[in-house]
């Protein structure tokens, strides 16, 4: 039986202007496989529990959660992502399921799947929403992007929080990371006080920003006693993640040892298999690709680094080894081992390996390392399948994220313009996406606009119900702009140029000098900004000479061998994007 209601029950007002009881019906069951939510204001249930929906505002907030995993478990929700508070108060309705949360697998079909059976499940207890908005950061971004495209319709619209345009080309740049800091590394062990003993100068090969600030456990834990304090965006956020995705003998799951997950195929790619289909080895075929890539090239062409470290570099930053050739990783990324370490085989790479080096090809003073070709048939089908935002997206997004540059976050600022030139890309217009930044307290008490992205999106979504045959472009009200604010929400600009100079070569919009954004590896090899080029077309050295790829640098007769040696097929012609 229900008993009286309390006197100091909590109170809210929706978005529609009605004051009601906070009290929240909680739905929780398993849908494809996983634990989902379905949240909403039901002020008044009546005797037999069923919903009183007088307070929903009839629109559906999906809440997409972010994260890295690989799959193979059922995955854990999240209370305030569940039962979304903010959201909640203004009576909207909150959907949610571990299955739409990257930290359980990234598998975008399945996570599409699950959402479609979340929406139909909502749809079949309390009607129709008027529109569904999509929320979520990281990969909670990169699942509104991608299942916009994928399936139309499951969200109406969407604020990608902290966003990348996808999963997949993420392990394009990310691939190269421990490649160029092993091979800088090992300069600063031959040379402690060169140019590479200041960790800014990891920005010319990398792309990501770098800095002297932020602290490095390898290097607070004396793993690499020669390398100085300090971290890139590779080393600070994407450390362990390359082997996560493509070694098939590394991961962890709890109660299974190291010997135990060698034995099973743990990586991105297999995980998936049913999409990028089996390799001839036998294992999961893969996207990821170095060949002809020419590692710092714009440092080349900027003077910042010479000739003879430009093919360096190249003839030793190898690639990754196929996966038949892959084993266990090492120190740190197994804890236990850095509590184990003996004199009986040498510490590196053998014990202590940050940059999986062993998991990598490796050069002789007479043979450059090797470089890594892609299963062609993965690339496409990666395309095919939807795994790849191809700048299909046609719905409303407010692009949202907390400038996080100086801390080394990975969730890098770039990526908001490389789903925009995705879109543009397409069909030459991105006027469905809004960007806004927000600078960040030092404190961590960081202002969110999230609710204030709703409500513009709310008056979009009001326009596009009243004017069903205008494009969204048309009906995109004044307020869905392009916009930087400061850490407590003021606006510092507005506009169409606020990001200029980053997709074009104008002067830096207001926002662009407020938050600059980096690049990456393969950008700064000569790459699109939109990062979606896993496999390079090739064009011969003696083309590239002539173009002026290198500038005012002619190579000698032995640079010129040493070049051929390290780019036998050629080097990457990014003026004609093909697979192969």
């Amino acid at each position: 039986e229900s008993g009286d209601r309390p006197a100091d029950v909590a109170t809210t007002t929706t978005l529609d202007g009605e004051e009601v009881d906070f009290i929240v019906r909680w739905e929780r069951g398993t849908l494809n496989r996983f634990l989902y939510s379905i949240a909403m204001l039901s002020p008044a249930p009546d005797e037999a529990g069923n919903a009183d929906l007088s307070a929903w505002n009839k629109r559906l907030i999906y809440y997409f959660q972010g994260g890295v995993a690989i799959g193979h478990y059922q995955g854990g929700p999240s209370r305030s992502r569940a039962l979304y508070t903010d959201g909640l108060a203004a009576g909207y309705a909150v959907a949610y399921s571990t299955g739409t949360k990257t930290g359980t697998h990234y598998n975008l079909e399945l996570g599409g799947e699950t959402a479609l059976m979340v929406k139909d499940r909502f749809i079949s207890a309390y009607g129709v929403p008027d529109y569904t908005v999509g929320v979520g950061g990281s990969g909670g971004g990169i699942q509104q992007y991608v299942y916009a495209q994928n399936h139309p319709g499951l969200i109406d619209a969407g604020v990608p929080q902290y966003s990348y345009s996808d999963m997949v080309t993420q392990t394009i740049h990310i691939g190269d990371c421990e490649l160029i800091e092993r091979w800088i590394d090992l300069q600063l062990r031959d040379d402690p006080g060169g140019k590479w003993a200041d960790w800014n100068n990891r920005s010319w090969l990398i792309g990501l920003n770098a800095n002297n600030e932020v602290p490095n456990d390898v290097v607070s834990f004396g793993l690499t006693p020669w390398v100085p304090q300090g971290s890139s965006e590779c080393t600070a956020s994407w450390r362990g993640l390359s082997p996560l995705a493509l070694n098939p003998y590394f991961g962890e799951a709890p109660g299974i040892t190291p010997e135990q997950q060698a034995e099973v195929e743990w990586t991105h790619f297999a995980d998936v298999i049913n999409i990028y289909g089996r390799a001839e080895d036998g294992f999961a075929a893969t996207t990821w690709d170095n060949v002809g890539v020419q590692y710092g090239l714009q440092a080349l062409l900027d003077g910042n680094i010479s000739p003879a470290e430009f093919i360096d570099l190249n003839w030793n930053v190898g690639s990754w080894k196929n996966e038949p050739e892959m084993v266990q990783e090492g120190c740190p990324f197994i804890i236990d081992l850095c509590f184990a370490l003996d004199d009986s085989e040498p510490l590196y790479p053998n014990q202590i390996d940050p940059w999986s080096w062993r998991n990598a090809t490796t050069a002789t003073e007479d043979e450059p390392a090797a470089r890594k070709r892609a299963d062609p048939g993965a690339i496409q089908a990666a395309f095919d399948s939807g795994m790849v935002q191809r700048g299909e997206a046609e719905i409303p997004f407010i692009d949202l994220r907390h400038y996080l540059e100086d801390e080394l976050d990975m969730h890098n600022t770039i990526q908001s313009f490389v789903t925009r030139q995705r879109l543009l890309n397409h069909d030459g217009d991105a006027s469905n996406q809004v960007i806004w930044f927000i600078d960040r307290n030092p404190d961590g008490s960081d202002y969110d606009n999230t609710m204030q992205a709703f409500a513009v999106l709310d008056e979009w979504m009001a326009n596009i119900q009243a004017n069903p045959d205008s494009s969204v472009a048309a009906n995109r009200p004044a307020s869905a702009v392009d916009s930087c604010f400061d850490s407590a929400g003021e606006l510092i600009a507005s506009g169409d140029t606020v990001w200029d100079g980053i997709l074009d070569d104008k002067p830096a919009g207001s926002c662009t000098e407020r938050f600059p954004p980096y690049s990456t590896s393969r950008i700064v090899a000569g790459a699109p900004i939109t990062g979606d080029v896993f496999r390079c077309s090739l064009q011969p050295l003696d083309d590239a000479i002539d173009a002026g790829l290198y500038g005012d640098w002619m190579p000698s007769a032995d640079q010129y061998a040493q070049l051929q040696a390290i780019f036998p097929g050629g080097v990457c012609d990014y003026s004609v994007l093909m697979l192969d």
